[in-house]
């Protein structure tokens, strides 16, 4: 019985889904659409309103599957995704080190859901009750450069997009994105 990937899976899908239900309705602490929009807008991530809704289910669906063991490498590959795009635009500058709002944290997860997607989820799964377990190094690196070749695109794009019209009000929405974010690796320090 593989109770160590069933934990992993739990604990790393169960906190995807709670950084997704900040971005999506501010669970959690969380800075809601609202916020999220103005911090993919600070970030160049345009459309906003897509991104801000893209990343929050991106995260909440990709946590949801792998704590279930359900399309494992799927959900590497889309949160493999979420967490380049976190590295490459707000950790990156601030080093490896996540006391000083740095990349580590991102990667490790990175590397946590790479792992899983070859060694499968388990015993414990989904994938393995119905069958569909795909597992092993192929899959493991086609999660990994889908999620990342994924990130790219999505960054590439949302930098192409026209800035949001300005309300006025001195960043209202931008100042929500930052403020109260609970933790989330994707948001704090950007």
């Amino acid at each position: 019985m593989s109770v160590g990937r069933l934990g992993a899976r739990l604990l790393i899908g169960g906190l995807f889904i709670g950084h997704g239900t900040q971005k999506l309705f501010g669970w959690f602490g969380g800075p809601g659409r609202a916020g999220t929009e103005g911090m993919m807008e600070s970030l160049d991530m345009r459309p906003a309103k897509l991104n801000a809704l893209a990343a929050g289910v991106t995260e909440t669906a990709g946590g949801s599957l792998l704590a279930a063991g359900l399309a494992t490498p799927l959900a590497s590959a889309a949160l493999t995704g979420v967490m380049t795009t976190a590295i490459t635009k707000v950790h990156r500058p601030n080093g490896p080190w996540a006391a000083n709002g740095g990349w580590e944290y991102n990667a490790v997860l990175i590397g946590a859901v790479t792992a899983l997607a070859e060694t499968g989820p388990g015993d414990l799964s989904l994938d393995r009750a119905l069958g569909i377990e795909r597992r092993g190094p192929a899959w493991a690196l086609a999660a990994l450069a889908t999620g990342v070749a994924t990130a790219a695109l999505t960054m590439a794009a949302g930098s192409r997009g026209k800035p949001a019209p300005s309300s006025g009000a001195g960043g209202g929405a931008a100042e929500a994105a930052h403020g109260g974010t609970a933790g989330d690796p994707t948001t704090a320090g950007a």
